[in-house]
């Protein structure tokens, strides 16, 4: 499968939506250095409807401009409140104390990235016994856990995306690595999955061997400790997939200031703005990535009609996300977002996120 690698005709959409959202989330981690809820607005009363997002951790960079599109979305869809709360570190079991709290406080929609799609389990069933509508995004939880997950894509896609570009930097044969987020992260493994499974079965990549995986734990410093490692372990290496935003960030600033730039290929999910001097400086050729801010806009919305019974996750069912349109749930209780965009030199100013 060959991805059409999109450069300006969404751009203007993307970024007005994203600049906006980036403003929102700086609002929101401004007020999450203590690991406490960066709240925005009061909990629900007299029958307002209320949400709140936790996301796998706070002040992550990518997740700022996830939550700063479900700020934007959960004002237009009409929410009387909205908060976000969540943990410092992505570990398995560090957001169920913060769910266990919205659901005595009777919020109505709980959203939710899991850092572990089974550790969240038990706490979402008591929320949903409780009353509330909860909504995975990003990172889904068990499907019998939530009403809706919120994809950013098709799954399969997003690894063959990633794929296509490696084989085209090492020029089809060749060492790689996976540097991942955490181990139990539920969109990471499925991406893995589908690129162990197109390594094995297209013969297009034969020639390539997948050498190493390791996680960072969407820690800036363990990944760029991690991507030093792999060159170290593996001194024939030419290439590094890292699907994790934060992963690829610091991958690509150790390659840059390393012996390996420009001989070692990097490509993953990346953010832009973060990426913007790696792309200029040679160190990364191209990378790809989905509009982060309306993962947070369409969770936002979904919420809203699971809330008022316009939806119960049915497949089938049908639902407008504001500006972005309707959007159908699939499957499983799957919304996808939209495709993912390449990011390349010839692109990456057009692009503000």
């Amino acid at each position: 499968m060959k991805f059409i690698h999109t450069t300006a005709g969404r751009g203007g959409r993307l970024a007005s939506l994203a600049a906006v959202a980036t403003v929102a989330a700086l609002a929101l981690s401004a007020c999450g250095a203590s690991g406490e809820s960066n709240a925005e607005g009061s909990p629900a009363a007299g029958g307002d409807q209320s949400i709140t997002f936790i996301p796998k951790q706070l002040n992550n960079p990518y997740t700022d401009v996830v939550l700063g599109g479900g700020k934007t979305g959960a004002g237009e869809a009409g929410f009387a409140s909205n908060q976000v709360v969540g943990p410092l570190e992505a570990s398995a079991s560090s957001q169920v104390s913060f769910i266990n709290a919205e659901t005595q406080a009777g919020t109505n929609v709980i959203a939710v990235a899991a850092n572990d799609p089974d550790a969240v389990c038990p706490a979402l069933q008591e929320a949903r016994s409780a009353g509330a509508k909860i909504v995975s995004f990003d990172s889904d939880t068990n499907p019998d856990c939530r009403d809706v997950f919120i994809n950013q894509v098709v799954a399969k896609d997003v690894a063959l995306i990633q794929m296509e570009l490696i084989a085209e930097q090492i020029g089809g044969s060749g060492q790689i690595a996976i540097l991942s987020a955490t181990a139990n992260a539920t969109n990471q493994n499925e991406w893995i999955k589908f690129i162990e499974e197109e390594l094995k079965s297209n013969p297009e990549y034969k020639d390539i061997e997948l050498v190493a995986k390791v996680y960072g734990d969407d820690d800036d410093t363990k990944s760029f400790q991690e991507a030093q490692g792999l060159l170290q372990a593996y001194p024939d290496l030419k290439g590094i997939i890292s699907p994790t935003t934060v992963g690829i960030a610091a991958t690509a600033r150790y390659l840059s200031q390393s012996e390996y730039k420009g001989k070692v290929a990097l490509t993953g999910l990346g953010l832009p703005n973060e990426m913007r001097d790696f792309v200029k400086d040679g160190t990364v050729t191209e990378f790809a990535l989905w509009d982060p801010a309306q993962l947070g806009y369409v969770a936002a919305f979904a919420g809203k009609a699971l809330a008022d019974g316009t939806i119960t996750g049915a497949a089938g069912d049908k639902f407008t996300a504001g500006d972005l349109g309707e959007r159908t749930v699939e499957e499983g209780g799957i919304i996808i977002v939209g495709p993912p965009t390449v990011f390349n030199k010839d692109n990456i100013d057009d692009y503000d996120f």
